[in-house]
């Protein structure tokens, strides 16, 4: 069973910045992520979603090839390469893998303009690491499918980097 967590960042960098933070816990063993979006509201309203893989690219590059084997077997590979990644970016940009798209788009609606949004599907994690390892980049639970006692040991440790005195050389 995954777990969604949707935390708020002022900005799309700090977002950013803890995506990367996972993505490099993943690599350590700490967290198995299933998908991970980040979704930013312009100024005028505009939802944008920043997916880590690009199913249209992938699709249009896979199509080409297989486009690319029939048109030889058939003798007009051009037509072939040009059939096939038309047809695989089509699929590929038809294509919804992790988290719904519509979703995150309707979820972001209520964000504040500026602010972005990140999205993980979680399928495996250790909660105590993986919160020490973010809990500084601070940011404001949106939603969760955690239970209530890892939720709200998530909304502590980000809540604590907000609340957190600055240190002072005195």
């Amino acid at each position: 069973m995954s777990d969604l967590v949707v935390i708020v960042y002022p900005t799309q960098e700090k977002a950013e910045e803890v995506r990367a933070r996972l993505f490099q816990l993943q690599k350590e063993y700490i967290i198995k992520l299933a998908d991970a979006v980040i979704a930013t509201k312009s100024l005028d309203g505009q939802i944008q979603l920043h997916q880590v893989v690009n199913t249209t690219a992938v699709g249009a590059v896979s199509g080409g090839f297989w486009g690319l084997l029939v048109g030889v077997l058939f003798l007009n590979p051009l037509l072939g390469v040009a059939v096939g990644a038309a047809s695989g970016a089509l699929g590929g940009a038809l294509t919804d893998f992790g988290i719904n798209d519509a979703f995150i788009k309707q979820l972001s609606e209520s964000i504040q303009p500026g602010s972005a949004a990140l999205f993980v599907l979680i399928k495996e994690f250790t909660p105590d690491k993986v919160l020490e390892q973010i809990k500084d980049f601070g940011g404001i639970v949106l939603k969760t499918s955690l239970n209530d006692a890892k939720e709200t040991a998530l909304r502590n440790a980000l809540a604590g980097a907000v609340a957190a005195p600055p240190a002072t050389g005195a």
